[in-house]
């Protein structure tokens, strides 16, 4: 059984396959169709609904609910429990438009149609969530919109609804009704383990990480669910049936964020969306990566945990983690253990979690205070991409400006994100200039035999690889202009391509296998 909002009543679902998605089940059982497909794989943003819960850090000076914005397409009914649905049907009220659908029309908003339910929705989470008397920023009404496609390219008159909201109050109907909302989710919050099957296939959802052992003893070939932007896809793009889902996001233990002496333990089921502002404050590069990373839609479902268990050569958070010097730690019944990250990868999609054994969190230490932390991301588009090659570097020197410790990790130049061990020894020692790295960059031939696929070749990710090292020097001794540093790496003209992501500097992009 699984209970949610939707409409101002408490749904309960007990006998449904739990491989449904909400956007099928918005559309083909409830026949609320104002929700559309786009691409059912978390990219076009045209499923775009909103999920209201409890805000944790509510008090009388903060709203008592929060607003985000999720890919129907890619969420499972599990996801669900505990929370309030809405969607674009919910918006209009006593027969008057939402001022977020006004301002749409004000401004010319739509054109096709086919996108705009999204973009309506993810204005909605955006406006209501903005604090009062917020001035507009075109920034902040970028990332909103990051992961809403038009295809008609109206995106100026969207901007300009924005604009327009931003002078209104955010009180609606839903400001009015929130006191009775918080009542209504306080009465379906999860205190104890739910079910969810057809008969067939079957979710189960704990509310602790003993639960969560008993059930992995029971199925230790279950899948477990967390954000769901990566595993959803092996059903809306690959139509397969999972038989057993473990829904992890209603484990409090895996969702918390804490400081331990310094150290940042971020729960593996914490969204990234939750985990950035820890981030930002822990590693303000691997921060500013998040918001390349992918949509906010994506960022508010995924999981750091997940992008590490996802196992994938090209997820951006391994590499950034491990030059960070991060470790997991890894549960099952029988106890906890502790591992370097870089441990966790065995090879392509293959990781050290045994049978039974799940990512309980990740624990990122403190860095010394002197080190260069630099994570670049090289993708052809900028937003909502994933990556061709993925450099994080830190390099730690001591007063004399030799190099103590480096760490210099990778994604997308082997079957696992992997450090360049040939490389830092080299490095390990010596003066931290030019002549040295010039001479480190050759060495990464012998660290690396990457693949070409259809997002680079070989020896364009060997050569980005080589340039991020020397970028990575230039702008820790030198001034970070661009012009500087496109004009010193070797082969410039060869970057054409990606002259976008280079541009950008310290971080880049984005990708959708945040899971």
């Amino acid at each position: 059984m699984i209970r949610f909002l939707l409409d101002g009543q408490v749904h309960t679902l007990n006998d449904v396959d739990p491989n449904t998605t909400v956007l099928d089940y918005l559309r083909l059982t409830l026949g609320k169709t104002g929700t559309k497909e786009g691409c059912a794989s978390g990219d076009c943003g045209a499923c775009t609904v909103v999920l209201a819960e409890l805000n944790p850090n509510n008090h009388e000076s903060t709203p008592p609910l929060i607003y985000t914005t999720i890919n129907s397409c890619l969420t499972l009914l599990p996801a669900l429990d505990g929370k309030q649905l809405i969607t674009v049907e919910n918006l209009k009220h006593n027969e008057q438009l939402h001022p977020v659908q006004q301002a749409m029309v004000d401004e010319h908003g739509s054109q096709c149609g086919f996108c705009t339910p999204g973009i309506v929705m993810s204005l909605f989470a955006h406006y209501k969530n903005a604090a009062a008397d917020t001035p507009y920023n075109r920034h902040a009404t970028e990332l909103a919109l990051g992961g809403n496609l038009c295809r008609c390219t109206g995106y100026q008159p969207i901007f300009n609804a924005a604009k327009a909201l931003s002078t209104l109050s955010n009180t609606d109907q839903f400001s009015r009704n929130s006191a009775r909302t918080a009542e209504d989710l306080l009465s379906i919050k999860p205190t104890e383990q739910h079910s969810l099957s057809d008969g067939t296939h079957r979710a189960f959802s704990p509310t602790s990480t003993e639960q969560l052992c008993e059930l992995l003893n029971l199925y230790p070939e279950a899948n477990l669910l967390a954000g769901g932007t990566d595993l959803s896809l092996s059903i809306t793009q690959f139509h397969e049936a999972l038989s057993t889902i473990i829904y992890v996001g209603s484990i409090p233990e895996l969702q918390n964020i804490r400081w331990a002496n310094g150290t940042l333990v971020i729960g593996a089921a914490a969204t990234l969306s939750n985990s950035a502002n820890a981030l930002k404050q822990h590693l303000p590069d691997f921060a500013e990566l998040l918001n390349r990373f992918a949509s906010l839609q994506i960022r508010n479902q995924g999981t750091l945990g997940g992008n590490i268990a996802n196992a994938s050569p090209i997820g951006d958070s391994p590499p950034a983690l491990i030059a960070a010097d991060a470790s997991l730690t890894l549960r099952s019944a029988s106890g906890s253990r502790t591992i370097n990250l870089e441990d966790f990868f065995v090879d392509y999609k293959v990781t050290a979690l045994a049978s039974g054994e799940y990512i309980e969190s990740i624990h990122i230490p403190p860095q010394p205070p002197q080190a260069i932390y630099k994570i670049y991301k090289i993708s052809k588009r900028l937003d909502d991409d994933i990556s061709a090659v993925l450099g994080a570097f830190r390099i730690v020197c001591n007063s004399q400006n030799v190099i103590v410790d480096c760490r210099l990790a990778f994604g997308g130049m082997a079957a696992t994100p992997k450090r360049a061990q040939i490389t830092e020894a080299f490095l390990l020692g010596k003066e931290w200039n030019e002549a040295n790295v010039l001479a480190a960059k050759d060495l990464l031939l012998d660290d690396f035999t990457p693949l070409s696929d259809f997002r680079a070749s070989a020896q364009y990710r060997l050569l980005i690889a080589q340039n991020l090292l020397e970028k990575c020097w230039i702008e820790s001794t030198h001034s970070t202009d661009k012009t500087v540093v496109s004009t010193r790496i070797t082969d410039a003209s060869l970057l054409a391509p990606y002259d976008l992501a280079i541009d950008v500097g310290t971080t880049a992009s984005a990708q959708g296998d945040a899971s």
